[in-house]
Formats: structure tokens, C-alpha cells, sequence
């Protein structure tokens, strides 16, 4: 690891690893046992996938997308000893307190969990007359408090920083509209309270089909961001449209510790890309999604739980100095 770099965060040295195999050159490797979470953990689920895991008490938790043989959109929550094996809990997440208004469940997909503090904050994907960003607090992973919603529909994949930045909760996402969206940028908003959004900043968005194809149709943050002495690490998913739909892939950013919405660099080839069966083959083909990881600041070990196919959930490792290294180097702004 390289010494000279400082990477927030709680020591893990128990974090699930695995070594790189012999031979293998690229910065990041799949775990050999791929998907580490399956489609059918729980008896009425169709898929799991795109979900968030965070280190609590003396293992792991999390909160899991599981679409049901309904193909209902709920999400779940999971705990595990060791980050591989999961129980996840067949009821659905109830929220408390949301009221009239936001309380009234109508779906919700793709979460992600960030600890800030004493509390574990859930953004996800929520359905409120089109999808919006939900938030909710939790200290046990049992009991879920809603909060309002960050925004106005419509918008995604919404990542909350694990610190204040100038005083203010910091919060990025991706506006989009009613469809399946064949656009999207990566904005960064902040907050006083968790309740009042704005200075609504842009980050970036698609690049030229030239330049770099695999995020030329859209963008999304991906997991809670890492902060380094470098910059924030950002890993994010990018789209190319291709003659058979969307390809999902993703590759990393650094943006400024203090002014996040200025980016450092930016990966031009991608970390991952579909390229396993679980990857390619599933319910939507050709999906790497990234949403949560877990990392040890002291040896710099890095594990990525992403979406596969849009069927289960895969587990990918790295070293977050490579990814950094790497970032630099391919940087194409």
C-alpha cells in the first residue's frame, strides 16, 4: 500500500477478502464464488441484487433490493457474521413516521447506507408520483424511521456523504424522468438538516462516444464515497446504449474533499464491465452495479458488492491505492 496515502475510516481488518489470483493484472478481481448473495435467499424472491451491506456490531448489515415473484419492488434487511453467508429478513422494510403523504409505500429499489454518526441513514429509490429519493434512519436494522424526501421526482441513485462538508449534509444524485431515462448526470446537493435540500452543484455526466463509449448514455454515483488525503473516491456506474440495450458498467472518480462537486479525475477505461455469466444473463443482461462497500484504511483493502444482471448480488476486491493509481493515470478530463 502506498504509505504516503490516508484513507478514512474504522479499522477492518476482518473485512471479507480475497486474494488476487496469481498472474492477474487488473485492479479489481471477483470473489471466486460469485454471486455471493443468489437470486432465491429468500423463498418468494425473484432477484436480489443492488443492495447495501455496512459494517455493524461484530459483523455486517444491510439493506437488500429484493424483487418478489410478484416482481414487486421492496427492500429487506440482512445481517451477516462474516459478510459472505447473509439471513436476510423475509418481511419487507416498514418504515416509521412518514406520515399521510410519503408513508404510503408504493415501491422502492436500489438503496444505499451510510453511517453518520450514531445512525445508519437509508436513501433509496422511492416511489412518490414517479421515483424520488427516499431517506430513513436506523440504529438496530430492525426499526426504520422515515424522513421527507430529498427531492422533487424524479430522481436516483441517491449516495449521502458519511461526513458534514462546510457545516452541511451533502447528498449526490441523478435526475431523471418517467422512463427508463436515456440520460443522466451526477449532481451534488447539500443540506442543514437532512430535510431542506440545495446549492444544487454539477459534478459530471456522460461522456463523448469517442472518448470513453461504456459511460457515454448516463452516470450514477454508485457506493457512499471514501474520503483519502487524494479525494473523495468515488466509484460510479456508467451506461452505453448499445444495438441490444444498455450496458452497465462502472469506473471511479476522485472529487475535492471540500468542494465535491469539482472532480480531480476521472477513469476513462472502465474497473469492471460484464463479462461473467451472473453478469450477462439474467433479468436485465449486462448490469455491473455498484452500491455499497467495505474497506480497511490500513492495509487499503477494498470489497464491492455490485448488481448483477439486475438477478443477485456479486463481490468484487481491489486495493483503493491501485484504483486511486489508476484513476490518475486514465484520467480523461
Amino acid at each position: 500500500m502506498n504509505q504516503n496515502l490516508k484513507i478514512e475510516g474504522e479499522p477492518r481488518p476482518d473485512m471479507p477478502w480475497e486474494e488476487r489470483p496469481e498472474g492477474y493484472r487488473k485492479v479489481l478481481w471477483r470473489y471466486s464464488a460469485n454471486p455471493v448473495i443468489p437470486r432465491d435467499l429468500l423463498p418468494d424472491s425473484n432477484s436480489i441484487f443492488n443492495s447495501a451491506v455496512v459494517p455493524f456490531g461484530d459483523g455486517y448489515a444491510g439493506v437488500f433490493r429484493c424483487d418478489d415473484t410478484n416482481i414487486r419492488m421492496t427492500l429487506h434487511a440482512g445481517f451477516s457474521k462474516d459478510g459472505i453467508n447473509w439471513e436476510l429478513n423475509p418481511q419487507t422494510i416498514r418504515f416509521e413516521g412518514g406520515g399521510p403523504e410519503i408513508g404510503v409505500w408504493e415501491y422502492g429499489y436500489d438503496p444505499r447506507v451510510c453511517k453518520i454518526g450514531d445512525k445508519y441513514y437509508v436513501t433509496w429509490c422511492n416511489g412518490y408520483h414517479g421515483p424520488t429519493i427516499g431517506i430513513a434512519w436506523t440504529t438496530d436494522f430492525k426499526t426504520f424511521h422515515q424522513m421527507e424526501n430529498a427531492f422533487l421526482p424524479y430522481n436516483r441513485n441517491g449516495v449521502l456523504f458519511p461526513r458534514k462538508i462546510g457545516g452541511k449534509y451533502a447528498m449526490l444524485s441523478r435526475p431523471s424522468d418517467t422512463g427508463h431515462t436515456p440520460f443522466g448526470d451526477i449532481f451534488y446537493s447539500e443540506s442543514p438538516d437532512l430535510e431542506y435540500w440545495g446549492h444544487h452543484r454539477f459534478v459530471m455526466g456522460p461522456t463523448a462516444f469517442e472518448k470513453s463509449a461504456w459511460q457515454c448514455c448516463k452516470t450514477g454515483a454508485g457506493p457512499v464515497p471514501i474520503e483519502t488525503s487524494e479525494g473523495w473516491l468515488m466509484l460510479y456506474h456508467g451506461v452505453h446504449h448499445t444495438c441490444q440495450g444498455y450496458n452497465y458498467s462502472f469506473g471511479a472518480a476522485l472529487l475535492d474533499r471540500e468542494e465535491p462537486w469539482k472532480v480531480i479525475a476521472r477513469t476513462g477505461p472502465y474497473l469492471l464491465h460484464p463479462e461473467t455469466i451472473y453478469e450477462c444473463t439474467g433479468d436485465v443482461p449486462n448490469v455491473c452495479f455498484p452500491c455499497s462497500t467495505i474497506h480497511d484504511p490500513q492495509t487499503g483493502r477494498l470489497a464491492i458488492y455490485y448488481g448483477c444482471a439486475d438477478t443477485c448480488v456479486g463481490l468484487a476486491f481491489g486495493y483503493i491505492d491501485e484504483i486511486i493509481e489508476f484513476t490518475k493515470k486514465n484520467n480523461i478530463l
